[in-house]
């Protein structure tokens, strides 16, 4: 369709990469509207490859924990600064329209991806959102019969392979098109990290009701700042009696790769031995004590979930 050969060898995952830009494997790494020294394990791991590599290239809307290390930040419009399509997790795809003008220096993805790639060789004209979403239709048959037209009023979910099709409410529907689905069968394997007399609680990490990912856009909000502004850990109250630490004492975390500060919240939402940090927030950032050593064999998926802690109290 370009006119160019692609390579047939899969390329690395997100912690993949990390890691091999730690070793000098990978030299550049461009990073779009994703906050990876954040949403990465290991924190200080994630910094120090950064800091190796000869060129780090950020593209995003704000100046975030990873644009900070940038050579070069390109700074992109937000999704009610520029024209173009969302396709969401159930397939739908749908219209946004440009409602304000860009911030400063802030261009749309299209015209920096554009621009970058005509300075390096390979010239992308295209005038509007719409031609490229008609090339989609060229190159894709779920989406060939999607139209900006179509998409005026409301949105339509692929596979649409043509004009007169409705559209796939959800997947399906009438059976699989290559017959059954094979089951396979997943095999249990325990934590990297287990628990010791050093590192005696268990834990994990996930979102509150008030945040998105690592709130580069919603700790921007003074309304939802004022109701969730502060970073805490979630400790049940048996744990709290032994460690002489009461509701809203400052605590030190730590973990193998790190150690935060942070505010406890005693509640009986955690079991005995757990305990539970939002990943919100960088001023304790969760990701500082997770382990990067520890990825899923197939899906090469950092373990998160787990890391093994221990806590003590700072104040009371």
């Amino acid at each position: 369709a370009w006119g160019v050969s692609l390579s047939a060898k899969p390329g690395l995952t997100a912690p993949e990469m990390t890691h091999y830009a730690l070793e000098g494997k990978i030299r550049a790494l461009y990073v779009m509207g994703e906050n990876i020294v954040l949403s990465d394990p290991n924190v200080w791991h994630t910094i120090k490859a950064l800091k190796k590599l000869d060129l780090l290239v950020v593209q995003d809307i704000f100046l975030t924990e990873t644009a900070k290390e940038a050579h070069v930040v390109f700074p992109s419009a937000c999704f009610a600064e520029k024209d173009g399509t969302f396709h969401n997790t159930e397939r739908r795809v749908q219209r946004v329209r440009k409602a304000v003008e860009p911030p400063g220096d802030a261009k749309d993805d299209i015209w920096i991806i554009s621009e970058l790639s005509k300075r390096i060789g390979y010239p992308m004209n295209y005038s509007n959102p719409e031609e490229i979403y008609k090339e989609f239709g060229e190159v894709w048959a779920a989406v060939k019969g999607i139209s900006y037209y179509r998409l005026e009023k409301e949105g339509v979910q692929w596979p649409c392979p043509s004009a007169d099709h409705p559209g796939t409410e959800y997947l399906y529907k009438d059976g699989f098109p290559k017959g059954k689905p094979a089951f396979t069968i997943v095999h249990y394997l325990s934590a990297k990290e287990e628990v010791d007399e050093e590192y005696p609680f268990i834990l994990t990490n996930g979102r509150n009701l008030f945040h998105y990912h690592f709130a580069s856009m919603t700790k921007r909000v003074k309304a939802i700042d004022a109701i969730a502004g502060q970073p805490y850990i979630e400790i049940n109250p048996q744990d709290a009696q032994k460690l002489n630490i009461k509701d809203n004492d400052l605590v030190k975390v730590a973990s193998r790769r790190g150690e935060i500060k942070i505010k406890a919240k005693v509640t009986d939402t955690v079991k005995v031995g757990e305990v539970f940090i939002p990943m919100h927030y960088a001023e304790a950032a969760v990701n500082v004590l997770t382990n990067d050593m520890a990825l899923d064999s197939v899906t090469k998926t950092p373990e998160f979930k787990v890391a093994c802690v221990k806590i003590e109290a700072l104040s009371s």
